[in-house]
Formats: structure tokens, sequence, C-alpha cells
């Protein structure tokens, strides 16, 4: 077994591996930037060290800096949490060439599955049902507008190398082809420093379902039911649950097999997740994210797994620790992502927190690295908490889910909580009746001030 493992990684995430390393009897080491000196993943830790200053670049994304800490305290693994570093291949490479280990898939799987046209190949070789588009990339204009008079407009524009919906576009008829297409490779290229775009059939109304899949590179493969992500801002998530609301149980077992022997035979290991586009029954393969996900703890919650322990087990060349006879579903759970951001423009709001309480009591858990007087630094992501409640059922875990917000306290900042008060109050979340451009078209119908 691992004896101690450094956290690529700061934040909510950062305290998430340390609570499993604790619990493990594995030694933690927080890496910070300066801004970040007074954090809690640092004040947790066992032992911590600064990688450098408060830009990401000069810091958490610095791979000789994480890798000389490693040196320096002695850790034998390095888990990347998610963002950041957690799905380059490249580190991964150099992690495991000075002879560490990386809490993770493979540098090999993480890059086939990293291009969208070669995770798109390899997805439908291994039997995963695939969104009808393109063969590869498409180069000329010329060829996109062949590709929507084959497959029927409208379509979608998508950055090969792309993710967190930059890169995007959709081309409702040949006459928004062209200004889709030079949008979508212009945002590609300043983005990700590559224009080549793909191209497929734009969905009218599905929902984000993604499967959650675990390997042991030994052979062994397991998922772990859906996850319903469909209410997003810009290709952003915001509330997540599971089991999903839409999905039968025949259609859990349908995919999550496909999933799970798609894992098994890839030689997969650790977490990773599968998402698809479902609509009419049917399940389209859009990506797969070779990490932990933000919304893993709904996952948690329902099934009585710790994913952590399961990723730090696996990397220290364990088989798994349950099979997929013994993961069964227990009732319902949410999770909402709440933001440093003002509404309703959703601009960052970074700043001193006065006061902060937690929500508690039953089913109600919160992943934080808030604490009265921290002051959250303006260069990171805007994700501050995930308040997470885990009921019998989705009517109780609605319910939860609104007495625990009514509990939390964050003041100092403007954060997104109103953004889910006002949602419990829609007839469509409490039905489960939503879809992934319902948000939007919510909060451009004035949601937000309703």
């Amino acid at each position: 077994m691992i004896d101690k493992i450094l956290i690529a990684n700061r934040g909510e995430i950062a305290l998430r591996v340390i609570r499993a390393c604790r619990e493990m009897g594995i030694a933690s080491v927080a890496v910070h930037s300066t801004a970040d000196a007074d954090a809690m993943h640092v004040r947790m830790a066992d032992e911590t060290i600064c990688i450098g200053p408060a830009p990401g670049t000069d810091s958490y994304l610095s791979i000789p800096a994480i890798i000389s800490a490693c040196e320096v305290t002695g850790a034998q693994a390095i888990h990347p949490g998610y963002g950041f570093l957690s799905e380059n291949a490249r580190f991964v490479q150099i992690v495991e060439d000075h002879g560490l280990i990386f809490i993770g898939p493979s540098a090999e799987h993480i890059r086939t599955m990293g291009d969208k046209i070669t995770a798109k190949d390899t997805a439908k070789a291994l039997g995963i049902p695939v969104v009808p588009g393109s063969a590869g990339g498409v180069a000329t204009l010329d060829e996109a507008k062949q590709i929507g008079r084959d497959f029927g407009y409208p379509v979608i524009i998508k950055a090969t190398a792309g993710g967190g919906g930059r890169g995007m576009q959709v081309a409702k008829d040949e006459a928004s082809m062209e200004r889709a297409f030079m949008t979508a490779r212009a945002e590609a290229k300043s983005a990700f420093g590559n224009d080549e775009v793909y191209i497929e059939k734009y969905l009218q109304k599905p929902r984000h379902i993604e499967i959650q899949v675990f390997g042991d590179g030994q052979g062994g493969g397991v998922h772990l039911g859906e996850r319903d992500c469909s209410l997003q801002r810009r290709h952003q998530k915001v509330f997540e649950e599971a089991p999903g609301p839409s999905i039968t149980p025949e259609e859990r077992k349908r995919i999550g097999e496909i999933c799970a022997n798609a894992i098994a035979k890839m030689g997969y290991s650790g977490a990773g997740t599968i998402e698809f586009l479902y609509e009419d029954g049917e399940f389209y393969f859009i990506e797969m994210n070779t990490r932990l996900q933000v919304e893993h703890p709904v996952t948690e919650a329902i099934f009585g797994q710790d994913l952590v322990r399961e990723q730090i087990r696996v990397a220290s060349g364990q088989k798994l620790s349950f099979t997929q006879d013994e993961l069964k579903i227990n009732g319902h759970a949410i999770e909402v992502r709440i933001n440093a951001e003002k509404l309703p423009n959703f601009s960052p709001c970074p700043g001193k927190i006065s006061a902060f309480h937690a929500p508690g009591g039953l089913g109600v858990r919160m992943d934080s690295a808030l604490y009265d007087g921290y002051t959250i630094p303006p260069y990171y992501d805007s994700l501050i908490a995930k308040l997470i409640v885990h009921g019998r059922d989705r009517p109780e875990a609605l319910a939860r889910l609104n007495r625990a917000l009514g509990e939390l306290i964050v003041d100092g900042i403007d954060t997104t909580v109103p953004l889910f008060h006002a949602l419990l109050q829609e007839k469509d979340i409490h039905t489960g009746d939503y879809n992934i451009h319902w948000l939007e078209k919510w909060l451009e119908a004035g949601g937000l001030s309703s």
C-alpha cells in the first residue's frame, strides 16, 4: 500500500482526498500557491509545500514544481483531483518516468479519450453507441456543409481537443453553417491551440446522462449507475442527481453493462465517467472523463462506496473491492454546485467570508473548503462548495435539499444559492421533466426574477 500521497490540487477536492488518506492511514501532502497559504486543505494535510505564485500556470499547473515537491517530501504517489493536470497525459508519463504512482488511468488511456475523434472511434469499437457524425476532423466549409446535408440540420460543430463548452457551435441550417464553423474553429484555436473540429447530429431535447465506471487494470470493470447532469448553463453543470429520474432499471442495466464491459476490455484502471446524450430511450456517447468527477458524491451516497479510497487501492495494485452484483442502489441523491458568483449575470465574486455555517442533519453532506474569515482568491475556479443530500426517494431528497439550503450561511460575498432556491419552486424540477436546454431557457425567460 502507498504510504504518502501528494495531492496536486486545491480546495474541496484536495480536502476530499486528504480525508480518504486519513481514514486509510496514509500520510498526505498538500501543495499550494502563495495565494493559498491559508487555505483549508493546507491546514488539514499532514505536510505542506509551496509550489509557486498565485497564477495556476505557475503553481498547480507547473509539472516541475509538483515533481520536485514529491522528491522533497518523499511522496510515492500523486492524486490529481479534477481539473488542473488530472487529464494531462504528458504529466502522467512524467510522473511514471520519475518512479512515482499516478492515482488514475494510464497516459495512453488519457491520451486516447482526451481527443474527441479518437475517443468516439474507440467507443464505437468497444460497442458503445455514438452520436451520428463526421468520421474525423472536418477541414473545410464545403465538407462541413455536405455533412449537414447528409445528416440533416441542426448539427453541432465541436473542437476535437475541446471541453467546458468551448469551441462548440450549433448550425441550425446551411445558411448559418459558415458562421458556426468559422467561430468554432477560432474558439478552438484560442482555447486549445488546435483548430480542428468535428461535426455531429444535434439532438433537440436530450438529457445529459453519465455512467460512473471503475476498472482495476487487471481485467476487472464495473459500473455504478448513472447521474443526470442535464441542468447546465453554458455547458457547465450546476445540479446533478443519481439515479437519473428518466432512466428505467432496464435501460440502466443495458447501458451500464456496455460501459463496464468496455472498461474491462480496455484494461482501464481507476475511476472514469462515460458521458452520453439521452433522447427517446437511446444513449449517444459524447466523451469520457478519465478522472474523478466533481459530482462523484451523489454516486457515493446511493451506493455507499468511497470512490477516492477505491482509486487509491487500485493504484496500489489491488483488485476492485466490490463486484457488480454487490452494487445496489439505495435511495436518491442530489448535488448542487455553489459558486462565488453574483446573480443574475454569474460574474465571479471573490472576497472575504465574514460568516460561514454548513448545514447538517440526516442525509446532508457539505464538501467545501470555506471557513469564517477565509478570503476566496480571484485566480481560480469560482466553485466554493458542493451541497449533497441523500433521501429514501427523490421527493425526500428534494425536501432535504430545500431544508439544507435554508440552513446554509455564506456571508461577505455573493453566491449562486438563490438560483437553487428559485429552481426548487419550479414544477419541472419536482417532476424531473427537464433537458440540457431547460436551465438556459428558464434563465432567458427571467426565471431568477420571478
